[in-house]
């Protein structure tokens, strides 16, 4: 079942098309990455599913029925542009936000101190925004954000501004939350991120899907005939024997052999006899098809439609 559907969405600000007939399925437990360049859409796509703007064409449902505004409390949204007021003090304008969401004073109360102490940020309680980092801003959105336990999270960017260790803190807790039964959104620049962390994504490029489904099957479907394999042997030998029919390159040797990655030049060859060839010469202890990286392949068609628009 999917928790949420964008179905044929269109919006026009002016005369610019920022969505042009979109349309989106976000499995029900999921990490969805909506991924993009600047300027893609992502950020009118996701402000219409947050019901801050309406679409021109199309329709948004949640767990099977058009969103209104009884669905408002089912999301949490995280934006990229941070949106606490600077004076408050931090304690006291997360109460006040988590109230607003639904939550009784004294539940909220006590969500809030179990967070913060999870976080170790107790002692940020009485002081003003403004004080702390961009880091620590976005930890109290983050908190803000979950604490009401909404069944769709949409994270925009939500590691800018943090260091590595905090950053792998937040992936913990995110995936935490879908092992609880949350479905994610997830918008990011960060490919590797992705690669980690969702496991369906859907690419927007000038207002327009140009991809989407399971990241595995993707990886898999834009993967070229390139293997990754660990040689201990005459390598002399193998490299000469493979000439007409392979490619090696990336050739990194140590003191177990040498690490290579080869390309299959020759259509007719499979991975078997690939295989057979190379253990006339030597021992292998890994051999496994290369994978594009996510980086790769949003670079490769976002530049392909680019192209093909200009």
């Amino acid at each position: 079942m999917n928790a949420l559907v964008t179905e044929n969405i269109e919006k026009k600000f002016a005369n610019h098309l920022a969505l042009d007939d979109v349309s989106i399925e976000v499995p029900q437990g999921s990490i969805f990455g909506l991924l993009g360049p600047n300027g893609a859409g992502k950020t009118t796509l996701i402000r219409i599913i947050n019901q801050i703007t309406a679409p021109d064409k199309g329709n948004v449902f949640i767990n099977g029925e058009k969103i209104s505004s009884k669905h408002i409390s089912k999301i949490g949204y995280l934006p990229e542009e941070r949106g606490l007021y600077k004076k408050m003090k931090v304690g006291e304008q997360a109460l006040y936000l988590c109230q607003l969401k639904g939550m009784s004073k004294s539940d909220a109360l006590k969500s809030l101190k179990k967070w913060f102490e999870k976080f170790e940020i107790q002692t940020w309680w009485d002081k003003k925004v403004e004080e702390l980092s961009k880091g620590m801003q976005q930890k109290i959105q983050f908190i803000i954000t979950i604490l009401h336990k909404p069944e769709i999270l949409i994270f925009d960017e939500p590691f800018s501004g943090f260091d590595p260790i905090n950053t792998n803190i937040l992936k913990e807790e995110i995936l935490e939350l879908r092992k609880n039964g949350a479905t994610i959104i997830f918008s990011t620049h960060n490919m590797a991120s992705v690669e980690e962390i969702c496991d369906h994504i859907a690419l927007i490029n000038k207002s327009k899907k140009i991809l989407d489904g399971d990241i595995n099957y993707i990886r898999n479907t834009y993967a070229s005939d390139i293997f990754e394999i660990n040689f201990d042997g005459y390598f002399n030998k193998l490299e000469s024997t493979l000439t007409s029919d392979y490619k090696i390159a990336e050739v990194i040797e140590n003191s177990h052999g040498a690490k290579m990655k080869v390309e299959v030049l020759n259509k007719e060859m499979k991975s078997n006899d690939l295989l057979n060839r190379m253990t006339q010469f030597g021992s292998i202890s890994l051999f496994q098809k290369h994978l594009p990286s996510m980086n790769d392949i949003f670079i490769k068609l976002v530049n392909e439609t680019n192209s093909i628009t200009e």
